[in-house]
C-alpha cells in the first residue's frame, strides 16, 4: 500500500521552497514594500493588483477575492491538484526525497494522478524527440529544414516525430511502468479495435508546456497526403491540457513578456519558432482554438505593472476576413487593453515563418516594428470595402464606420479616431464626423443604461437576496479596529519584534471576535516566544483557530503589507502595540469614571479614594503610552 508523507517532510519542503518563485511562474510580481510582492490575481480577473505574496512567511493573499494560503494551497488552487500532489510536485522541483511512512519500505509511493500524467507526457516527449533522429522521420526533418529550422532549433522547442505503426509509443511507455489508463488520461493513447494504440502517427510534433515548464500535451502537423485526419491535431482536453488556457511558447516567452511588457500573438507553431529565432522572444500561439479571453488574462497577469497595465498585445493577422473579424472584437467588451493592442500585417498575406524564409530575420523584426493600432486596422479594413474616390462611396463608408468608432469607450481616444476617420475617408467637414460619432456614442450609452436599470429594479424588489454576507469577517478599513488589526499583523509577521509586549496584551484588548480568536490561538501556542516563526508560525495559528472564516483572515493578516519601510518596522510595531494598550487602558478609565460617578465619598471614603487612586495611576500610564505612540511616529487614530 502507498505510504503517507510525514509532517516533517511537508514542513521541510515548504521551508526550502521560495513561494515567490512558484507564484512567479504564473504571475508577474513587483516589490510592494518590506517583504511584500504584488501582482494581478490568477484566481479572478482584476484591473488593479490586489494579490500579495510575503516571501519570508511563505504565504499569499488576494485582497480582491479573498483567496490565500501557503505555497501548497497556491499550487492546489492553480493546478487543480490534491495536497499530496502539490507536496510531491514541489519535492520534485527542489530535489527533495520524501520518506514515506507505512506501505512497502523499498517502494516509493506511486505519485498522484496529475504527477503521473505529467511524467507520462515528459516520457512521451523524450520518446518523440528520439524518433525525430531516426531514418523514418526524414519527412519531418525535411519539413523543418525547408523552413530554415536546423537541429538546434528543433531541440530548443522540443520537436519530435510520431512514428508509423499503431502502438510504438504506447508500448515504449508501458515498458517504463505507465499503465494504459494513465496514457489514455494523458491524451497520449486511445483504445483501438484490437487494443491500445498511439493517438499520433506519422506526424511532426511540438510539446505544449504550462507556465511551470511541464509538458501537458502535443500539437501534431500532418506530413503525408494520405493522412486524412486534418492538417493539425492536438491533445484532447485532459486534466492537464485545457486548450483555452494554454499557449505554445509561453514557457520560452514568459520572462521576456514580463520584462518587456509585450506579447506577440501568432497563429502556428512554426510562426512562434520563427519569431523567437528572429529575436522576437515574446511570441506565443494558441493551440487548437482561437486566442480568447482566458489567454488574454494569462498574458495580462505576466505584464502587470503598477499602473495596472502598460504594454502591448500585438497580433500578426493577415488581411483576410478572419483577421478583420478578430480585429473588430476589440471594439466589444471591456476594452481594458484595446487601446494598447496592435496588428502587424506581413506583406502578400505571408505568415511570420514564410516571411523569415523569404526575407530573413530582419524582416520579421521589421514586421513587429511596423505594427499599427488595432482600432486603426479594423476601421481601415471596413473602409477598404468602399470606393472612396466617389461621393457615394465616402457616404457609405461613413455610415459603416461611424457606429464602429462610437463603440470606443475612451472618450479622448474616440474623438481622436473620429477626427482621423474624416481624414481617411476624405471628408472635409471634420466637426460633422466628430458630431456624428458623439451622437452615436450617446445613443449607445442610453441603450446600455436601460438594460442595467431593469436588473437593478428587480434586485431592489428583493433586498434581502444580496444583503450582508454570512461571515463575521471584520472590515479591514474599520478605523476603530485599526490597532487590533495592526497588532495581529505585527505578531504574525514579526513575532520576534512584537515579543513580550504583545504577549502581555490581554485578550480583552481585542474586542472584535475574529481578532480575539486569533489572539487566543496565539496564546495557546505559547505566544510570540514559542520559538516559531515564518510559515511554521502562521500555519500553526491557522490550525489553532480552526475556523473557515478566521483561518483565511490569518493568512490575510500575514500577507497584508505593513505601511513603513523595512528599517522603520521596529518603531512602527512599538507604536502599534502602545496604541492598542492605550485604547484598552482608555476603556478601563471610562469604566472607573463610571464607577466613581455612582459612588459617594461621604458613604465610603476609603473605597472611593482607592478607586480614584486607580484612576490616577491608569491615566498616568495612558499618558506614557501616548508618548510612546508619538515618539515612535505611529498613528494615534
Amino acid at each position: 500500500m502507498p505510504g503517507r508523507i510525514p509532517d516533517r517532510d511537508i514542513t521541510a519542503i515548504r521551508e526550502q521552497t521560495q513561494i515567490e518563485d512558484i507564484v512567479g511562474d504564473y504571475v508577474a510580481l513587483r516589490r510592494a514594500g518590506a517583504d511584500s510582492l504584488k501582482g494581478l490575481c490568477p484566481f479572478h480577473d482584476e484591473k488593479t493588483p490586489s494579490f500579495h505574496v510575503r516571501p519570508n512567511h511563505g504565504h499569499f493573499h488576494c485582497f480582491g477575492c479573498g483567496e490565500g494560503g501557503d505555497v501548497y494551497s497556491f499550487l492546489q488552487k492553480q493546478e487543480h491538484i490534491s495536497f499530496v500532489e502539490a507536496v510531491e510536485q514541489l519535492a520534485d522541483r527542489i530535489g527533495y526525497r520524501i520518506n514515506y511512512e507505512g506501505g512497502a519500505k523499498t517502494v516509493q509511493r506511486d505519485r498522484g494522478t496529475r504527477a503521473r500524467l505529467v511524467a507520462a507526457n515528459a516520457a512521451a516527449q523524450k520518446f518523440y524527440a528520439a524518433q525525430l533522429q531516426t531514418p523514418d522521420a526524414q519527412a519531418a526533418r525535411d519539413y523543418l529544414t525547408e523552413r530554415n529550422f536546423d537541429a538546434a532549433a528543433a531541440a530548443q522547442f522540443g520537436c519530435g516525430y510520431a512514428p508509423d505503426g499503431w502502438d510504438k509509443m504506447t508500448k515504449a511507455l508501458q515498458q517504463q511502468g505507465f499503465e494504459f489508463a494513465e496514457l489514455e488520461a494523458a491524451g497520449l493513447s486511445r483504445q483501438g479495435r484490437k487494443g491500445p494504440i498511439d493517438r499520433f502517427h506519422r506526424r511532426l510534433l511540438w510539446p505544449i508546456r504550462n507556465l511551470g515548464g511541464d509538458v501537458i500535451g502535443f500539437g501534431a502537423r500532418k506530413l503525408y497526403d494520405d493522412d486524412n485526419l486534418g492538417k493539425y491535431m492536438n491533445t484532447p482536453e485532459t486534466m492537464l491540457y485545457k486548450k483555452s488556457q494554454v499557449l505554445f511558447g509561453l514557457d520560452h516567452a514568459k520572462r521576456n513578456i514580463a520584462k518587456g511588457h509585450q506579447v506577440v500573438i501568432v497563429e502556428g507553431y512554426t510562426d512562434v519558432m520563427a519569431m523567437h529565432l528572429s529575436g522576437i522572444t515574446t511570441a506565443v500561439a494558441s493551440c487548437g482554438t482561437a486566442f480568447g479571453e482566458d489567454h488574454l488574462a494569462l498574458v495580462r497577469r505576466l505584464m502587470m505593472d503598477d499602473s495596472y497595465f502598460r504594454g502591448e498585445v500585438i497580433y500578426t493577422f493577415d488581411g483576410d476576413e478572419a483577421g478583420q473579424a478578430a480585429a473588430l472584437k476589440a471594439f466589444d467588451g471591456e476594452q481594458s487593453i484595446a487601446g494598447q493592442t496592435f496588428v502587424a500585417i506581413a506583406p502578400e498575406g505571408m505568415d511570420p515563418c514564410e516571411l523569415r524564409q523569404r526575407d530573413g530575420e530582419v524582416a520579421v523584426r521589421d514586421l513587429i516594428a511596423r505594427r499599427i493600432p488595432m482600432f486603426e486596422f479594423a476601421i481601415k479594413a471596413l473602409l477598404g470595402n468602399h470606393d472612396l474616390d466617389t461621393a457615394e462611396g465616402r457616404v457609405h463608408a461613413l455610415r459603416d464606420t461611424v457606429p464602429v468608432v462610437a463603440r470606443i469607450k475612451d472618450v479622448a481616444l474616440r474623438d481622436e479616431y473620429a477626427r482621423q476617420l474624416a481624414g481617411w475617408v476624405g471628408w472635409d467637414d471634420v466637426p460633422q464626423v466628430l458630431s456624428r460619432v458623439r451622437e452615436e456614442a450617446s445613443r449607445n450609452a442610453r441603450r446600455r443604461g436601460r438594460g442595467p436599470a431593469k436588473v437593478t429594479s428587480l434586485r431592489q424588489g428583493r433586498p434581502e437576496a444580496s444583503s450582508t454576507p454570512p461571515t463575521a469577517k471584520p472590515l479591514a478599513s474599520d478605523p476603530r479596529l485599526w490597532p487590533q488589526r495592526e497588532a495581529l499583523k505585527s505578531a504574525l509577521q514579526y513575532p520576534a519584534i512584537a515579543g513580550t509586549v504583545f504577549d502581555s496584551l490581554p485578550v480583552e484588548c481585542f474586542t472584535e471576535p475574529a481578532y480575539a480568536k486569533i489572539r487566543t490561538a496565539m496564546t495557546e501556542l505559547g505566544g510570540t516566544s514559542s520559538g516559531m516563526g515564518g510559515a511554521e508560525w502562521v500555519g500553526a495559528v491557522i490550525h489553532g483557530v480552526d475556523d473557515q472564516v478566521v483561518g483565511p483572515l490569518v493568512t490575510e493578516l500575514a500577507v497584508e503589507p505593513i505601511p513603513v519601510s523595512e528599517n522603520g518596522i521596529p518603531r512602527y510595531i512599538g507604536s502599534v502595540l502602545a496604541r492598542l494598550q492605550e485604547v484598552w487602558v482608555g476603556a478601563q478609565i471610562a469604566d472607573i469614571k463610571s464607577r466613581l460617578r455612582r459612588m459617594s465619598p461621604a458613604d465610603d471614603s476609603d473605597a472611593y479614594n482607592a478607586v480614584f487612586g486607580d484612576l490616577v495611576a491608569l491615566e498616568a500610564y495612558r499618558r506614557s503610552l501616548l508618548e510612546q505612540v508619538l515618539d515612535s511616529g505611529g498613528e494615534t487614530g
